[in-house]
Formats: structure tokens, sequence, C-alpha cells
């Protein structure tokens, strides 16, 4: 016999969107599911976003004794203890995990399950034990490490950031194949704890980013002793003699062979799919995803999705913004609909590279007449004083100074988007980014300084100086 239980929402997979909507419905009266196989708090919290980035700071700390002589102090070769900086990553996710878990969605009047979940039809999940019915079902299963068919690779062992972060010795040469965010992000990361790095990808660096852009931060790379190999077709792998690994490629018609210790795969995402038994509940899906529409409802209407599992914008926070056209949805019957026209995304290089909205080359593919507003780092007295000049702020506008679209690499650039989100969200003219006041001396400037930079070529024109002259005498 299995226990029946019924509810107003069941919610399988804990991560970040799930977790986002189970609290928000349960706090509002609704009778709340939660389904997790797992851990709590999915990817992001124990394979993603979290310790990649606590391993990212611990490489800005090693770095940043390399640089300190540009400020009068001694330089000095960091001595990492790779079993320490686990140490710290961990301690980072510890500290995080208690928001997550299933004590805490508990005490919120969450009923959480720990099992796999399985349709057995439209109205039922069998998990364990355990036969929920729902008025509704959520499905936030995210998703997992797509590794490609490289010829080899089931010879040899490989990470991805599943075991990444469980890594506590040295790594003598890392080869990171992907040169995506992921994979440019743990490069830098490893390059900085004193691996040798190797990128290979087989399109462009960084290729959904604006390349002038993306450059920066690929020369920023590259000076701190990275290698690109871009365009490498044809991977195969070996076990080699001395318990390393060989990575053989095909770069314009000559044939690349690495020698490395370590290989790390980032070749993106495969969306969570398999094991739920989909077909069961009328859901229509692929291997990319379930599909869904604008008010986030799969092909059975009472059952959504959200995150990573519906193929695209696999980012946290667009989980959770997903989570909560969901929960509109759901409990308030309202015709709630996602909007991807200013979903922002970071890169947490160093410098770091934000984007949101439309870049210049779009603007230029759908023939949209526009103007391209640049300012650099060097003309930015904080940047200056930080002595990390290398930067760009890139905005997109209409003639009309709608802005479209802005890209920003330098410190901090996840930080500086966020004006530029609200601007394209709420649909503000140049006008208004170039009216606000900015501190002094602040990176933020740049938004200020770019969004002005719109009206140079009409106030200092030479007809300009003559209105200026011609009123001045009037004056008098």
């Amino acid at each position: 016999m299995h226990e029946l239980v019924t509810c107003d929402i069941c919610i399988i997979g804990a991560g970040s969107g799930g977790l986002t909507l189970a609290a928000g419905a349960s706090q509002m009266g609704a009778r709340v599911v939660l389904i997790e196989k797992s851990a709590m708090g999915g990817d992001c919290l124990n394979t993603g976003c979290v310790p990649s980035k606590a391993l990212l700071a611990a490489a800005e700390k090693a770095q940043s004794m390399r640089e300190a002589s540009a400020f009068g102090i001694s330089s000095a070769a960091p001595d990492v203890d790779m079993q320490k900086v686990h140490q710290h990553v961990h301690e980072v996710m510890a500290a995080i995990a208690p928001n997550d878990s299933h004590e805490r969605f508990e005490s919120l009047g969450v009923h959480v399950i720990r099992a796999a979940a399985s349709f057995i039809d439209r109205q039922h999940v069998q998990a364990g034990d355990v036969r929920v019915k729902a008025r509704y079902f959520v499905i936030a299963t995210g998703s997992s490490p797509f590794v490609p068919p490289i010829p080899g690779l089931d010879r040899v062992n490989f990470l991805t950031n599943e075991n990444l972060f469980d890594v506590q010795q040295h790594i003598e040469h890392l080869m990171v194949i992907g040169g995506g965010p992921i994979g440019m992000e743990m490069a830098q990361a490893m390059r900085r704890l004193g691996a040798r790095v190797s990128v290979l990808e087989a399109a462009r660096l960084l290729s959904k980013d604006d390349p002038e852009c993306a450059a920066i931060v690929i020369e920023r790379m590259r000076h701190e002793g990275v290698d690109f190999i871009e365009g490498g077709r044809d991977l195969r792998l070996a076990p080699a003699a001395d318990g390393g690994i060989d990575v053989h490629c095909r770069q314009q018609d000559e044939d690349v062979c690495l020698h490395g210790s370590h290989v790390l795969i980032a070749t993106g995402r495969r969306a969570n799919v398999r094991g739920l038994n989909l077909e069961q509940a009328g859901v229509n899906y692929s291997e990319r995803g379930i599909r869904v529409d604008q008010r986030m409802r799969s092909s059975n209407r009472r059952i959504f999705a959200i995150g990573d599992v519906t193929g695209s914008w696999q980012f946290t926070h667009m989980a959770a913004y997903q989570a909560g056209i969901a929960l509109r949805n759901i409990l308030f019957g309202l015709p709630a609909k996602a909007h991807y026209h200013a979903v922002p995304w970071v890169s947490y290089t160093d410098p770091e590279l934000a984007q949101v909205g439309m870049q210049a080359g779009q603007a230029e593919q759908q023939r949209i007449p526009h103007k391209v507003l640049r300012w650099r780092w060097q003309e930015n007295d904080r940047a200056q004083a930080e002595r990390r000049t290398e930067g760009l702020v890139k905005v997109v506008v209409r003639s009309n100074g709608r802005i479209l679209g802005a890209t920003i690499v330098g410190l901090h650039a996840g930080e500086l988007i966020q004006p530029w989100v609200l601007a394209i969200e709420q649909k503000l003219s140049i006008k208004h980014m170039a009216a606000g006041i900015a501190p002094y001396p602040t990176l933020g400037e740049v938004n200020k300084r770019v969004a002005g930079s719109f009206y140079s070529d009409t106030l200092f024109s030479p007809r300009m100086r003559q209105l200026v002259r011609w009123l001045l005498l009037l004056r008098n």
C-alpha cells in the first residue's frame, strides 16, 4: 500500500525555482508538496553558482598577491593549499545551506519528500512510497552537464561542475573543453590557483557575448597565462602512459596535441527530463526540455515547468523569475506572462562580462536603425585608482534614444548592469540615464557618461557653438 497525499501544488525539484515557488505558495496559504531526489538547493547551491563563485573569490585573493606591487606593496607568489581552498568553498556552501534545507521548508508548512518522482497519470506522481495527487504540478528539475560523445572520453577520468569542487589536490595542467561562461570562469580560477590551463573551443570563445567586449576578457586571461585553442575540431581523448590525458584535435588543418593531468567538460547543459514519465502526464518535451507557453504552462495546462528544465535561459535568476510567473497563474488565476527582452546574464570572469537586451550585431542583423555608444574604463577616475582600467560599457540605442541593450566588461560589471536592466524593462530613454546624478568617484559613473555621450555630437557641434554665441550676445 502507498500513502496518498493530496495538495494544491506539487513541486518536483528543490533548486532555485522550486524553492522560490514552494516558499511563496505555502506562506500564502496553499498546501504544497515539494519532492527532491537529491540535495536540497539543487545545482546552484551544491555544484554551480555558489561553489564556483567561492572558488573564484579564492582565486582573486591569490591574484591580488601577485599584483600588489602596483600599489607600492611587495608582490608575492601565493602559497595555494588546495585542501584549504576546498574547505573554504564548502564552508560557504554550508553557510547558505540552511536557507534551502529540508527543515526550513517543513517549518514553512511545506511537505518535503526526498525521493525520485515519476508521473503515474495526469493527476498523480509517485515518489518512493508516497503517491501525490495535486491540483497543479510544477516541474523544476533543472539541468545537468551535457557531456558530448567525444571519442576516448569513456577511457579517461574527467571533471564536470558536478565533481570539480570535490578536487582537493593541486591540478598540474587543466584542459577545459568548452569556452563558454562556465569553462572560462573555471579556467581563470584554476590558473590563478597555480594550474597550467588550456581552453579548447570548437567555435568562438564566449560566443553569446559581444565580441568586442569578450575580447577584453580573453586578453586578460591570456595575459595571466591561459592558453586558448579556438576552432579546435575532431576532438579525441586518450589516457597517457604517465597517468595523464592526451587531447587531440584539428585546428585549421593542423593536428594539435595537448597533454595534461585533468580534463574539465564545460560544453553546456542538458534539461533533466528523464525518469519523469512525462508521457503519462500528457506533457510534450524533447531532449532540449519541456515546452511551455509564456505563462509557464506545459501542454497539460495543470502542469507548469520553470527553470533549466524548460531548455532556455538557464540561469538561477531566471528560474526564480519564472517561479513568480507560475505562482501568479496558479494561486490567483492571473494571466501573467514571462517576458524576456530584459534578461541579464554575467560571466564572472575577471573582468566580469555582463549583458542585457540586444547587442549591436543583433541590431544590425535585424536592420534596426541604431547608434552604439561606448565609454572606456580609462576615462573613469575610480578605475584608475583601482588600477583596473581594462573595461568598456557599450550601449545600443535607437535614434530616438530608446535603449535596446547594454554590455559591460570591467570590474563589477555584474553590479553595474542593473540600471540598464531596469531601463530596458521599463522602456526608458537614454535621457533618463544621462539625467541621473552619479556619486564621485564610483565605477557607476561610466553608465552616466556613456548615456551622456548620446548627445555629444549635438551639444558640441559647430551649429551649437554658433547658437550659444548668438544667445550670449543677445543677453548682453
